[in-house]
Formats: C-alpha cells, sequence, structure tokens
C-alpha cells in the first residue's frame, strides 16, 4: 500500500488525529490515506453523543467496544478519523460533530467541499 503525501485540507502537513483511541486507516494516529482505503477515513473528528447515536442508527456503531477487534468503543470528545461520505451524511443530516482541519486530510476533499469542512470547524 502506498500512502498518499500526508498533506491536510488546508495544504499544510498533516496533524495527528488521535493517539489515544488509536485512530486512522493504517492506526498510526493520523487519517492517512491510500488508494486501498475505500471508506476514505480522512477527516478527523471530535465524536459527540448525538452524532455516535446517527452513527449507530445507519449502521455504524462506533460506540460499543469490540475487544475481539482490539476496539474500545468511542465516547464523546474522542477524535477519529471518520470516512468523509459519513461525515458528509452526518451534516446533510444536520448532525455532524466538528472537524479539525489540520489532522483532515485533503483527500476528504474528494467528498466533502472545503466550506463544508470550514463550517464544522472551531471558528
Amino acid at each position: 500500500m502506498k500512502i498518499e503525501p500526508s498533506i491536510n485540507v488546508l495544504g499544510g502537513t498533516l496533524s495527528p488525529c488521535s493517539a489515544d483511541p488509536l485512530t486512522g486507516f493504517f492506526r498510526d494516529g493520523h487519517c492517512n490515506t491510500c488508494a486501498e482505503d475505500q471508506g476514505s477515513h480522512t477527516v478527523c473528528a471530535l465524536m459527540t453523543e448525538e452524532f455516535l447515536a446517527f452513527s449507530k442508527y445507519v449502521g455504524n456503531d462506533l460506540s460499543t467496544p469490540r475487544p475481539e477487534v482490539g476496539f474500545q468503543g468511542l465516547k464523546p470528545g474522542d477524535q477519529w478519523c471518520l470516512c468523509a461520505s459519513r461525515f458528509l451524511q452526518a451534516h446533510d443530516e444536520g448532525c455532524a460533530p466538528m472537524v479539525n482541519l489540520e489532522a483532515t486530510h485533503r483527500s476528504a476533499l474528494s467528498i466533502v467541499p472545503l466550506e463544508v469542512l470550514k463550517a464544522n470547524a472551531p471558528q
């Protein structure tokens, strides 16, 4: 797998998203991506109760621990590399989590417009 350059949506060096819980397609703490990352796990987002409930409702339960695969489950306040399409879906439904632009990979822009990401970033 060839990792794409670690550039964020603002054109700078990709910052870490989270080491605890360890996130990313490569589980390297960054929202790095490659051609094999079909879900485009590129949006670094701050989990909220509302988003976690939404994600569970649409079939991706991120809050329930799954120790058999080493997943502790997410809780509000955790940062996580989300699939860009799931983030956009949550945005369209009015429950998008906040985004860390410096830790969001530029590949997310092929799915989520920069204006949408900025609208969900801390001011």
